[in-house]
């Protein structure tokens, strides 16, 4: 804990968070964009757009192949991905697809007519939502076990400093003791997932028929870290999260409470992502070595896929990021 002297501007950190990073001159409304702060699966290879590519035909096949098929790409940062995804689709399935991406920002120039952009999903989605790395970054509130074994909100300053403030009540605290117990040991901490738990909830209510999908750093409730993940991302360097608007705050997300969160709609279905991209054709295994011989242009390509799709999966690293898959209109997630 990083103790603060003054009460002036100290806030909890869901409300401190939300101001650093979507308010005016915020960190998300900068001109070079997430991408210019941290790495994600879509900057890491266009085998990743390709795999949500064909994860849409899979829905497209579900859905009986409409007239129209919907994509959304929920926390679309500058759009790379929806553009991947439409470069990547077969011909038939790109020119029925409506594309559209969702940020709070301002449409990048020169991005493909074909997609819209806007600041909240549509409506109504018949086809795949597909969310990378936007739950992360929906700002949630911090408790901290006291020397009396009470938890009780992170208060913080712009600076970054620290105390704590009114014990955690109401829905919070429900959502602590079903979620994130914590033990009645000082210094413990927990992110309070409740508004992500609802984000997550109104966008899969807005899939009428079709897929749902998060992708995110994740972790359920056997492996609930002790001291929380709360933590901060600039210029492609992890660092100590201060809520001014020069760095990333994101947190883990508690996809096991948004899949119950989001379970009216579907029955959700859990995996990492070293598991859906390999049911998507993504393995990261290298070519045989006799293509070199007969082809060995395409056996370089091959290889320079495979490596990766290596980085995609690998333990410890992309590969490990859990997808919460929820269907809608669907008897299973077509994956």
């Amino acid at each position: 804990m990083r103790e603060t002297s003054g009460t002036a501007d100290v806030r909890g950190w869901r409300e401190a968070a939300e101001r650093a990073l979507y308010g005016p001159g915020g960190f998300y409304r900068r001109p070079e964009g997430p991408a210019g702060h941290f790495r994600t699966s879509v900057h890491a290879s266009p085998l990743f757009a390709a795999a949500v590519a064909g994860l849409l035909c899979r829905v497209d096949a579900a859905l009986g192949r409409p007239a129209v098929l919907d994509f959304v790409d929920v926390g679309a940062g500058r759009g790379e991905l929806t553009r991947g995804v439409l470069a990547a689709l077969p011909a038939d399935v790109a020119g029925r697809t409506r594309a559209c991406a969702v940020e709070i920002a301002d449409r990048p120039e020169g991005l493909d007519a074909r997609i819209e952009w806007r600041a909240e999903p549509p409506e109504a989605v018949d086809g795949l939502l597909f969310a990378n790395e936007w739950l992360d970054n929906v700002p949630v509130d911090v408790a901290e076990v006291d020397c009396a074994g009470v938890p009780r909100l992170v208060l913080v300053a712009p600076d970054g400093t620290e105390r704590l403030g009114e014990p955690v009540t109401g829905a919070e605290a429900d959502w602590l003791a079903r979620w994130w117990p914590l033990a009645a040991e000082e210094g413990l901490r927990a992110e309070i997932g409740l508004p992500r738990d609802r984000a997550w909830a109104a966008a899969v209510g807005r899939v009428r028929r079709g897929l749902a999908v998060a992708v995110d750093y994740a972790h359920t409730l056997g492996t609930r870290p002790p001291f929380g993940t709360l933590t901060g991302f600039r210029a492609g360097r992890e660092t100590t999260p201060v809520p001014d608007g020069t760095c990333d705050i994101t947190a883990h997300v508690a996809l096991d409470a948004c899949a119950a969160a989001g379970s009216g709609h579907g029955t959700p279905r859990l995996l990492t992502q070293r598991e859906a991209l390999r049911a998507l054709d993504i393995t990261g295994a290298r070519p045989p070595l006799s293509l070199a011989t007969t082809d060995p242009a395409a056996y370089v390509r091959a290889l320079a896929g495979a490596g990766a799709a290596a980085e995609l999966t690998a333990p410890g690293g992309l590969g490990d990021f859990g997808w919460l898959l929820q269907p809608a209109g669907l008897p299973e997630p077509p994956l």
